[in-house]
């Protein structure tokens, strides 16, 4: 039996799903501390009862793709308002840093999954699912990365990529504290301001202070799609070109183009707050309608690979962090809070690296810096790094 869920039914049925999470999340510490989102927890539950449905020959669901995909434009888009250049500079010299090596960081995992990826015989694409998709990436990147190689032939690519991400997740939060701690108590390394300093942020001028109004929120809404309408625009030149790459990075060019415009013009009339609430929104129904859609009967026959494959994904991130991060950060206690960091949005996503972070600072006191670094570069920087990087290596081994 076929049950064919339309628009309307797949957006309310992706509702539920991401309240269903959101029960468990609260109810079970677990999801909390490993900051698994709520969208992930209905999602692979619903995956698993699909599967069941599916493997017992009772009924298999299909669900629509059309709000799928404007959720998903919309949330990247939201992201290209964030990449403003001038915030970068406004960073210095250490963010500059940070970034490269994020940038680093993203090359490494993309290297050593198409590595493994060719060591075990499989498409050298899947590997790229392994490396910095769902790693670096995390589940948003997974979901529309993955969607794109199902449709130029790569079986299981959304399926493979949602697996790691979830893995990344839980595993970015384990590891990361070992990692800092090691560094501390080696080194005797120590905080160097007072708590009342425990958190910085230079850059609330950028921010919608008040109580947003209809109107400021209409107008954040209209420049996601004005956003998303030019990038249909830049999209389709990009792709007279032959150059294979996923449906998002028009309109999120289009959105940092938008937004270092205001910032030359010394005009704050990009709505970030809004902006930033709206993204989050549509990042939430797509993973749900994502992880609902998944099929985890295509995962049987590469279980084994992608468990070696994660696992050394897992020990590239511990050394990189433990002897790259710290070294280059400044080998301080500021380097070693970023190192737990690096092991949390490089395997997962910025909210696992804050997590990461807390935890030390809890602990051995405030890295101000660090609170500053991460969050600017993993929440406005890296995706945007991590997408151009894909394009090419896709277009490479396509």
């Amino acid at each position: 039996m076929l049950l064919k869920l339309d628009l309307y039914q797949t957006v309310a049925v992706a509702v539920l799903v991401f309240g269903l999470g959101s029960i468990i999340r609260k109810k079970f510490q677990f999801f909390e501390k490993y900051c698994i989102p709520a969208p992930v927890i209905g999602g692979i539950l619903f995956a698993i009862l699909t599967l069941i449905l599916n493997n017992s020959g009772l009924m298999t669901i299909e669900t629509d793709t059309i709000m799928k995909d404007v959720f998903m434009t919309l949330f990247f888009t939201s992201v290209g308002y964030t990449a403003s250049l001038k915030l970068l500079k406004k960073g210095g010299l250490q963010v500059i840093i940070f970034v490269l090596i994020a940038t680093l960081l993203v090359v490494f995992q993309d290297a050593l999954g198409i590595l493994l990826a060719n060591t075990f015989q499989i498409d050298p694409l899947l590997g790229l699912c392994v490396g910095s998709i769902s790693m670096i990436g995390g589940h948003g990147t997974a979901g529309s990365f993955g969607l794109l190689l199902e449709e130029m032939g790569i079986t299981g690519a959304t399926t493979f990529s949602m697996a790691a991400a979830t893995f990344g997740l839980i595993m970015g939060g384990f590891i990361g504290g070992p990692v800092a701690k090691r560094r501390i108590q080696k080194h005797h390394l120590h905080s160097q301001v007072s708590s009342d300093i425990a958190a910085i942020d230079t850059f609330t001028e950028e921010k919608i202070n008040e109580k947003p109004t209809t109107e400021q929120f209409l107008k954040a809404f209209s420049m996601l799609f004005v956003a998303a309408g030019i990038g249909t625009i830049i999209s389709a030149l990009i792709q007279k070109t032959g150059v294979t790459f996923p449906s998002y990075i028009g309109a999120m060019l289009a959105a940092a183009l938008l937004r270092n415009l205001s910032d030359i013009a010394q005009k704050n009339n990009v709505m970030v707050d809004i902006i930033e609430i709206l993204g989050n929104v549509s990042l939430t129904l797509f993973l749900s309608m994502a992880l609902m859609s998944l099929k985890l009967w295509e995962l049987a026959q590469l279980a084994v690979p992608m468990m070696i494959m994660l696992f050394a994904q897992t020990i590239l991130i511990i050394l990189f962090s433990y002897f790259v991060t710290f070294n280059f950060m400044g080998r301080d206690y500021e380097a070693a809070v970023m190192a737990s960091a690096t092991c949390g949005f490089g395997m997962g996503a910025t909210p696992n690296a804050i997590a990461n972070m807390q935890a030390i600072t809890n602990q051995y006191g405030p890295a101000p810096k660090a609170f500053f670094i991460v969050p600017l570069v993993g929440s406005l920087f890296i995706d945007f790094i991590n997408g151009s990087i894909l394009t090419l290596l896709i277009n490479l081994l396509y």
